[in-house]
């Protein structure tokens, strides 16, 4: 049986209904990788909204974060610092009438979001597209990215993939536990 929860996701704090893929009821608080319509992101459980499906899911939790999630986490940031140290930079020959207010990376590092209050000019909007590619490539995470969103190899996620799949990537549990796999299942 699923279970739904509350979920609040993004720098914005959008608060959704998620799916938990791995039917777990996760604690108030508990960080948690979910899949939202922007690609894999962190979220903050509120609450469980209960056992019954109650509306449209938002997306899936695919797992509650991990130290290797907390890693990669810690990179982005950095990641981020410098995208918006550089949007600063470059702003300050455009001098546009927009002031930038902060950025967010996807977890699975595909996307980064840049925040503006006031009128984004065509000139700014072609400066954070540049910057965006520019640290999505910094990034370094489109292939293990791939690996989460696609699975690590033929029937992952699967009791197929014993033997193969997930066993064969050699990224380990967090992967498998990405792809929905158990231990048990790949020995």
């Amino acid at each position: 049986m699923s279970r739904q929860h509350l979920v609040r996701v993004g720098l914005m704090g959008h608060v959704g209904r998620f799916t938990a893929v791995d039917a777990v009821e996760y604690p108030r608080g508990a960080r948690v990788v979910v899949r939202t319509g922007r690609g894999l992101e962190v979220g903050e459980i509120l609450a469980p909204a209960g056992s019954e499906k109650i509306g449209n899911s938002d997306g899936s939790i695919l797992r509650g974060m991990t130290t290797a999630d907390d890693l990669l986490e810690t990179r982005l940031q950095k990641n981020k610092q410098a995208a918006l140290a550089a949007c600063v930079d470059r702003m300050a020959t455009l001098q546009p009438g927009a002031v930038l207010l902060d950025a967010e990376h996807t977890f699975d590092g595909r996307q980064i979001y840049f925040y503006f209050l006031g009128d984004v000019t065509p000139e700014l909007e072609a400066v954070t597209a540049e910057l965006a590619e520019v640290y999505e490539s910094q990034a370094q995470l489109r292939k293990f990215a791939d690996t989460l969103v696609a699975g690590c190899g033929p029937d992952c996620g699967t009791e197929a993939a014993s033997g193969s799949g997930c066993s064969s990537c050699g990224a380990g549990c967090s992967v498998a536990k990405a792809c929905g796999t158990s231990r048990s299942a790949r020995n």
